[in-house]
């Protein structure tokens, strides 16, 4: 543990104006407050927050951003409050200290609602200030070198999943790859133990077998530059075994195959430099295809920049060799540390590479703001963090970064979310293709947009990115609420004027006092979500119109006797319609001109079924019944799924000639399974998109006419 002085030394010894006093009364405040507390361990606890203002020191961070180290848990574990912190610390440090402050006095429903909802905090205060991660980060990777002390292997395992499903993709996504790294390893030891546990014993055979093979290929490299006026430091290292683990996985290979099991790294002194040390390497020894990257040219999202090649060098071995300047390695150890970007914030503006590192944090704080959930939101920032990169391009040339796997769709979203939004199609490299097509690196897409499109549930299958996800999310809850808001409304009105009542706006905003609403739309959008009947805006508007319990139930009687399609109901179904707020029961197929009855159920708005379903039995006597009619104008006629049952000769061409008939009968076949077959005959399912009853009666009569169909039924 650091004593005072040496930790004020520390950081005296990189920033000589420092606040030395207050670095000391932080020392001196969070050892009297964290008092006689333990860590696992038995140590100190106040040994922790030390631990973690060392780490930063070791960042060369500035003072405030030390004294946050030094009183992080003080307002979470001590009597201290954020009050005391601002008084004794002043406003800067309280809002650091703020930030990183787990919510931990509420309570949650679940342990993982509770991740969520620090997650969701910690992400805000980040966006405001990139030292809060940087002190959450310290502090991790001290808890992390410490869990083996935390007694609960449960614990452990959760803390370490935690670890290496945010924190270490988190710092990857800085550009703190030593951070990373070394908490990606932890958890390892945690979550893996075998595994970790093999790789290392593999790792000791190899080197016993093969002696100092780091140091043998980097003198071997370092010579290779004696003849030439470059000035170049080669520096190896042995991967870590999850690094090494990973990447096993990934390629589905033995630890003997992979190439990057050491990795080396050409200290230069330019970026030209860069280019001519990788000129004088590929000369001497064979570069292994499809493993050359220039991140100089196109930097990752992060800021990382460097070339890195594979060659068959020294002792015919593969080398991974990755070439840079002295400041390309402090931002890959380092990252966004390495730049201190927080004292200058000017810097964001005119700096590509440091805006570029932020660009992922804003899309998650725009995910934050129109997210559902707190579940929901670490749910797509998961996505976001795990992304190895595609580069793909616009028409115009911009680059848009996106992570493996990402589809045309992913690529509109992150062009802009009303382009995403409105996309109808695309063209990648010249061709029309689905907009759920995998991108690869350097493809050039353009969207085809159209103002009449809108977000639909599939879409969401369709894409990988977290902004996407959540974009879709957003579109479809705000038109669900808009269906819910329209069908409530026509609900409304609709008992009004059977009734012969005033259905004014003016005269129904009578309700809203009494029934716990603000305005109309919130109103109308709980009748049409089921939360409230139109009855019940009714009789607030008009107390006398209230109805018997008797009357109701002969009133749904009669209408399961009326002619759907000249009886005034509460909701019409419109040609095609299939939204949220109107939608048919699952595995029911109504068509126009069958007699439908619609159930009320909350949260959903009207289900919509068959009069004749059985599934209508468990609704019997029930007050949330609804009047419902087909609505189909010609000129506005859509197309219904209808599902035909058909049992054909077992025969050549049979399906052929079924197949004809559909088609010639203008129906276009939906969906096809088999069912069942025989020598003689097979059963299959067979679902149509037609207009009306009408239209599929037709094709059924036409069916029974040929020779290869036995028997056919419509479900």
């Amino acid at each position: 543990m650091l004593r005072q002085y040496e930790l004020v030394d520390k950081v005296l010894a990189y920033d000589p104006v420092a606040d030395e006093a207050l670095i000391n009364r932080a020392y001196v405040y969070a050892t009297k407050m964290h008092g006689n507390q333990l860590r696992h361990s038995g140590d100190p606890y106040f040994s922790h927050p030390i631990e973690v203002a060392g780490i930063l020191t070791d960042l060369r961070l500035d003072a405030a951003t030390i004294i946050t180290g030094l009183l992080h848990d003080t307002v979470e574990d001590t009597e201290a409050t954020a009050e005391d912190i601002a008084s004794l610390f002043g406003g800067e440090i309280a809002g650091l200290v703020d930030g990183v402050t787990k919510l931990s006095q509420l309570e949650w429903d679940s342990e993982d609602a509770k991740q969520a909802e620090n997650f969701r905090k910690f992400l805000l205060a980040m966006s405001n200030d990139i030292r809060v991660l940087l002190v959450k980060l310290a502090d991790r990777l001290h808890n992390m070198r410490t869990l083996h002390h935390v007694p609960k292997e449960q614990k452990r395992r959760r803390i370490a999943q935690e670890t290496l499903d945010i924190y270490a993709p988190l710092a990857g996504r800085m550009g703190m790859h030593e951070f990373r790294e070394e908490l990606e390893d932890l958890s390892f030891q945690v979550i893996n133990v075998e595994a970790r546990q093999a790789i290392e014993a593999r790792l000791d055979n190899f080197r016993s077998e093969s002696g100092d093979v780091i140091e043998s290929i980097r003198g071997q490299i370092s010579a290779l530059f004696d003849g030439t006026d470059l000035d170049i430091e080669v520096r190896g290292r042995q991967k870590r075994p999850y690094s090494i683990w990973r990447k096993m996985q990934s390629r589905s290979a033995s630890l003997e195959q992979l190439s990057d099991i050491f990795a080396f790294r050409v200290l230069v002194d330019d970026e030209e430099d860069c280019y001519r040390a990788l000129g004088v390497l590929h000369q001497r020894w064979p570069s292994v295809p499809g493993r050359f990257k220039d991140y100089i040219s196109t930097p990752k999202n992060n800021g990382y920049r460097s070339i890195h090649t594979t060659i068959v060098g020294p002792e015919q071995k593969r080398v991974e060799i990755q070439i840079r300047t002295q400041d390309m390695h402090d931002v890959a150890e380092y990252g966004i540390a390495a730049h201190w970007v927080y004292k200058n914030p000017e810097k964001l503006k005119t700096e590509n590479t440091y805006a570029d590192t932020f660009g992922w944090l804003r899309q998650l704080v725009e995910m934050l703001e129109h997210g559902s959930s707190a579940e929901e939101f670490l749910e797509h920032s998961k996505l976001q963090l795990f992304s190895d990169q595609v580069f793909c391009f616009t028409p115009k040339g911009m680059l848009i970064n996106l992570p493996r796997g990402a589809t045309a769709l992913d690529f509109a979203y992150a062009v802009h979310t009303e382009v995403g939004d409105t996309c109808v199609g695309c063209k990648i490299n010249g061709r029309h293709l689905p907009l759920r097509t995998q991108l690869s690196n350097g493809d050039e897409v353009e969207i085809v947009r159209s103002k009449a499109q809108r977000p639909v549930p599939i879409w969401e299958a369709y894409v990988v990115t977290g902004k996407a996800r959540s974009a879709i999310r957003r579109a479809l809850r705000q038109e669900q609420l808009e269906e819910f808001v329209l069908l409530g409304r026509q609900m409304v009105r609709s008992i009004f004027e059977a009734l012969e009542k005033d259905a004014a706006d003016a005269v129904i905003e009578r309700a809203l006092g009494p029934l716990g609403h603000e305005t109309l739309d919130d109103l109308f959008g709980a009748v049409g979500e089921g939360l409230l009947s139109a009855q019940e805006v009714l009789e607030q508007v008009y107390p006398r119109a209230k109805e018997s319990k008797a009357g109701k139930k002969a009133k749904v009687r009669a209408a399961e006797k009326t002619d759907p399609l000249n009886a005034k109901p509460l909701v019409r179904l419109r040609g095609g319609e299939r939204g949220h707020a109107i939608r048919f029961a699952e595995d029911t197929f109504p068509l126009p001109g069958d007699r439908i009855v619609g159930i009320l159920t909350p949260g959903e708005g009207v289900v919509v079924y068959p009069i004749s379903s059985p599934m209508l039995e468990a609704f019997d006597g029930d007050e949330r019944w609804v009047d419902v009619a087909w609505e189909t104008p010609e000129d506005e006629a859509g197309t219904f799924v209808s599902r035909f049952n058909i049992r054909a000769s077992n025969e050549v061409g049979a399906l052929g000639a079924i197949s004809t008939l559909i088609a010639d009968y203008d129906g276009n076949i939906n969906n096809m399974s088999l069912a069942q077959r025989d020598v003689d005959f097979y059963d299959m399912v067979v679902d149509v998109d037609v207009r009306d009853l009408k239209h599929a009666t037709r094709i059924i009569n036409a069916l029974k006419g040929l020779s290869v169909v036995n028997a056919i039924g419509r479900v």
